[in-house]
């Protein structure tokens, strides 16, 4: 999650993200067919307006995903040439639907020399997700976005566990009860050090 201060230190650091962001209606766009054909594709205006005629007006202060399925072959992407989001497309999402915030599958907006559309976001108070996965698995609508961040004081960037709260119907996923939570369980293999995989792992 880009903190606004990411580019405008006069606005929030990653500490002075209110608790609001913690619970929010979650909107995800799909435009993962014309990226198909399209690597560089951008999510346009027409994609939102597209999305409403099926779906309704999207929420006030709800977040938006865009699906692009750009994550699925991570981490054998390419991070020069990859989905984007129009700078129109953040204005109006913004100026006309006041989200919450938006996010994307790549790690950064737009391919535009001068990131545009993440400039003009982070310039002007709002925040964005980044490196966002598994947008595959969550329906269009119905799922509220669970959103957890540390505080690191003067932080402008952190990673995020975001975690889509969808009807009990939905197919995917687990349900509370289904996998042991308290305890948690044991595993067979001791959490070590693994200097190939760069973090802690149990192989």
């Amino acid at each position: 999650l880009d903190a606004p201060a990411h580019f405008n230190p006069y606005f929030a650091a990653s500490d002075e993200i209110p608790a609001t962001f913690a619970l929010r209606k979650l909107v995800v766009i799909d435009v993962s067919n014309k990226v198909a054909t399209n690597s560089s594709y951008a999510a346009s205006v027409d994609d939102v307006l597209e999305w409403e005629a099926k779906h309704g007006r999207i929420p006030q202060r709800s977040v938006v995903f865009v699906r692009s399925d750009w994550s699925k072959t991570w981490p054998s992407v390419d991070t020069d040439v990859f989905p984007q989001v129009l700078l129109e497309t953040v204005q109006f999402l913004h100026l006309q639907r006041s989200i919450l915030f938006h996010g994307h599958e790549p790690l950064d907006t737009d391919m535009t020399s001068d990131f545009a559309s993440e400039r003009w976001l982070l310039t002007r108070g709002y925040a964005q997700a980044e490196g966002v996965t598994n947008l595959h698995m969550v329906p269009p609508t119905g799922c509220l976005l669970s959103t957890g961040f540390p505080k690191f004081l003067g932080g402008t960037g952190n990673y995020v566990r975001f975690v889509a709260v969808c009807p009990p119907d939905w197919p995917q996923g687990i349900l509370p009860g289904s996998t042991p939570e308290a305890p948690l369980p044991e595993y067979k293999n001791a959490l070590v050090w693994n200097s190939q995989k760069g973090h802690r792992s149990r192989s």
